[in-house]
């Protein structure tokens, strides 16, 4: 039951970062809202994640443990930074704040914590995509059947969400080579979170992958070993 109920947080704040994303469809009011209701649904998911701190010292680091390990801690650098500088920002819902000036510093802030947010979170997903696949598809047979296919479909998207990044300038907002961000209000809605979605399978493509990779290497090494 607590699995499922930190499986469901992660979707609603990915939900809600997908959302947030898209500023230009809903103004600043609205941007803000959905950030407040970000900020407590990480909380929920901190409070629920309190024994991988606990045990963040224990036990033995394998490769898979390290990636997530390193995906877990730089999403909650970008989630907190998201969380300062939206604060520092809000003209709306922490308007009430004594906060006075940081606001250059708080922007560029911002734009980090929202692209590399939205990448990080993508693959914390990505490296529990097996818990959904099980949900999914209840059977083993009925995951051999249509393992084939799904890998095709998930590879096509992932092609797609590669061009996505590209043409939506990732890297240069990731980098903060720039500091304004295009927004195109007349895009399309549906559009926009068509390539979003499609960068997120793209996140959660490779990070499902590289975490089989890596489990595969390491019982090879143990047979190896034997």
């Amino acid at each position: 039951m607590k699995a499922k109920i930190k499986w469901a947080l992660d979707i609603l704040m990915t939900i809600a970062l997908l959302f947030l994303m898209g500023y230009q469809f809903w103004g600043e009011a609205v941007h803000e809202w959905i950030g407040a209701g970000m900020f407590v649904l990480f909380i929920a998911h901190q409070v629920c994640n309190l024994s991988w701190y606990k045990n963040l010292f224990r036990g033995r680091y394998t490769p898979v443990r390290i990636l997530q390990c390193m995906i877990n801690v730089l999403t909650l650098a970008a989630m907190l930074a998201l969380m300062y500088s939206g604060i520092t920002m809000s003209r709306h819902v922490f308007a009430f704040l004594p906060i006075r000036g940081g606001m250059a510093f708080a922007r560029r802030l911002h734009i980090l914590g929202s692209y590399w947010g939205y990448v990080l979170m993508s693959l914390h997903l990505g490296l529990h995509w097996g818990m959904v696949l099980n949900m999914v598809g209840k059977g083993r047979a009925v995951r051999q059947k249509y393992r084939t296919a799904g890998f095709i479909i998930s590879l096509l998207i992932a092609v797609y969400g590669a061009c996505v990044f590209i043409k939506r300038n990732f890297l240069t907002y990731m980098f903060l080579r720039s500091e304004f961000v295009f927004l195109d209000y007349e895009e399309p809605k549906l559009l926009f979170f068509l390539d979003y979605l499609a960068l997120m399978g793209l996140c959660i493509f490779t990070a499902h992958y590289i975490a089989k990779l890596l489990r595969r290497a390491g019982t090879g090494r143990k047979g190896g070993g034997r």
